[in-house]
């Protein structure tokens, strides 16, 4: 027994019953979908990443020029 609870001998009929009925054509065609879905997302995901990280610096860049003026009216009121 493996440490999910099923066999290796379990998983290999398993997997018997798959190539029968989908072939290995299937199975090959099923996995490069696949492969590329999981590519697409993760690039996607990055995207994210970048605008999140483009977001933030913009973010930054604003509240510091909005601290700036204000530091220097306080100075031009004295």
């Amino acid at each position: 027994m493996g440490a999910s609870g099923i066999s290796i001998w379990q998983l290999l009929i398993v997997l018997l019953i798959v190539v029968l009925i989908f072939g290995t054509k299937k199975i090959k065609d099923i996995g490069g979908d696949l492969g590329g879905a999981i590519k697409s997302f993760k690039k996607g995901m990055n995207e994210v990443k970048e605008v999140e990280n483009d977001l933030s610096d913009l973010g930054e860049e604003l509240t510091s020029s909005m601290e700036e003026p204000s530091d220097s009216d306080d100075s031009e009121k004295s």
